[in-house]
């Protein structure tokens, strides 16, 4: 037996066979679903969110829509941006159901989901961050409270929000599998 030869049989006798990450990946799959729906879910539920109230008489009324705020439009966007990419996403999912070996679309799966995650958070942090000032008001700034009067308003944006933030825990990890189905593989 030449040198070269009994060096790749005794290499491959002491690294273990690759495992598979078939299960892996379809928890991806399983997640990459739930995240779909959860952002489908708080994007119209935000951009539904809407509440009149009558002012003295009823031709003139107060009116709370999700777009009077720029966070919450924001909020809208990149529900609506991270549901498409979690509708994109899932092909590349089944992708890697069906192949063993699937390194770069697994790299590529958590890049995009790490550029996602900042995204979802960013928005959620900052639509939390308004809506808790429509909860509690500001008594230094004089803010007042505006969810006693638009109670409707702040619940479903309120709603809307746990969505989000349920995707962001899903995308942390789907971060932490397809890291684990990497690391797998070497």
């Amino acid at each position: 037996m030449k040198a070269s030869q009994y060096e790749a049989v005794e290499s491959s006798k002491l690294s273990p066979p690759p495992r598979s990450n078939r299960g892996i990946s379809i928890l991806d799959l399983i997640f990459r679903g739930i995240a779909l729906c959860a952002t489908l879910a708080a994007a119209v539920a935000m951009a539904t969110s809407e509440q009149q109230l009558p002012f003295f008489t009823r031709f003139l009324k107060f009116d709370a829509q999700y777009d009077d705020f720029p966070t919450f439009s924001f909020f809208v966007l990149v529900n609506a941006l991270a549901c498409g990419y979690f509708a994109f996403s899932i092909p590349l999912s089944i992708l890697n159901i069906a192949r063993k070996g699937a390194q770069r679309s697994r790299t590529i799966l958590i890049i995009l989901d790490s550029v996602m995650l900042g995204l979802l958070t960013s928005a959620a942090s900052a639509t939390a961050s308004i809506l808790y000032l429509a909860h509690s008001g500001s008594g230094s700034a004089n803010w007042l409270a505006v969810c006693q009067q638009f109670n409707d308003f702040c619940h479903q944006a309120s709603g809307s929000l746990i969505g989000s933030f349920g995707a962001v825990v899903i995308l942390i990890l789907l971060i932490i599998i397809q890291g684990t189905a990497l690391a797998r593989r070497h």
